[in-house]
């Protein structure tokens, strides 16, 4: 599967991620209360957020989310863990959108072109939520993902967070509410 696709939809550009990416995401970043619900809520501060986008870079699989009408990078996404070369399933994380853009259609959007590119290689897509992030749950729902039984211990600023994970399968997502 290619983690670091370009896709394209009406209103987002979706591309790898680079180094001259830094400072354009990290403005999008620079909003403590968008990381008010995360599990690392300093991640606005530049001494946090930089060793974050270096782990980013470092992965592999981040892509940029640009707006296509402002070319502006709002925010990101990664295909991080996961068997996507047996055919199994990828996750799709590490995913922030600057709060400019939330209540509207871009998140929709961006994790259809997301799922539907991974859903090519893949069986299901999996996204891992920090259990008390709500409005990452009650976003997971609205774009037709299921909360499975399974908890992921994730490790975030030096300490493990318990993440609930949701699915999205073929059959889910061709019956489902992001279907264009």
């Amino acid at each position: 599967m290619d983690r670091q696709p370009t896709l394209e939809g009406e209103h987002l550009l979706l591309r790898p991620l680079r180094e001259a990416d830094r400072t354009a995401l990290y403005a999008a970043a620079n909003d403590p209360a968008l990381w008010a619900d995360h599990p690392d809520p300093e991640r606005w501060r530049a001494e946090v957020f930089w060793p974050y986008f270096a782990d980013l870079l470092a992965r592999g699989g981040a892509l940029a989310v640009i707006d296509k009408a402002s070319g502006a990078v709002i925010g990101t996404s990664s295909y991080q863990y996961g068997s996507p070369d047996d055919g199994g399933t990828i996750e799709i994380g590490s995913t922030f959108l600057a709060r400019s853009h939330w209540g509207g259609g871009t998140n929709r959007e961006m994790k259809r072109l997301l799922i539907a590119h991974a859903l090519g290689a893949v069986q299901t897509a999996e996204f891992w939520a920090w259990q008390d992030n709500l409005r990452s749950r009650r976003a997971l729902e609205k774009i037709g993902a299921a909360l499975t039984d399974r908890i992921e211990p994730v490790e975030i600023a030096g300490r493990i967070v318990p993440h609930v994970v949701f699915a999205v399968t073929r059959e889910s997502f061709a019956a489902g509410p992001l279907v264009a």
